[in-house]
């Protein structure tokens, strides 16, 4: 069984107004240092042993339900569970 860490953010070039209001309310309680935030999202899918590629079966879940390609971003981790 495979345990995958998938780690989605969006794209550089979107504008992220969640993240930015985070990094004004920081700002407001005192965290002058934060000059930047950017919200995403975290998923962990466990698949079980297959005779498919693993790597592939990751790639086509991000690409057509877990993310929208157009605005978002993503990476993953693989490892043994």
């Amino acid at each position: 069984m495979k345990k995958v860490k998938i780690y989605v953010t969006l794209k550089e070039s979107i504008l992220d107004p969640q993240g930015s209001a985070v990094q004004g309310s920081l700002q407001k309680i005192g965290y002058a240092e934060v000059t930047d935030v950017r919200i995403g999202k975290y998923l962990e899918v466990e698949i079980a042993d297959t005779d498919r590629d693993v790597e592939a079966i990751v790639k086509e879940m991000c690409e057509k339900v877990l993310t929208n390609t157009v605005i978002e971003k993503y990476r993953y981790e693989i490892e043994e569970a």
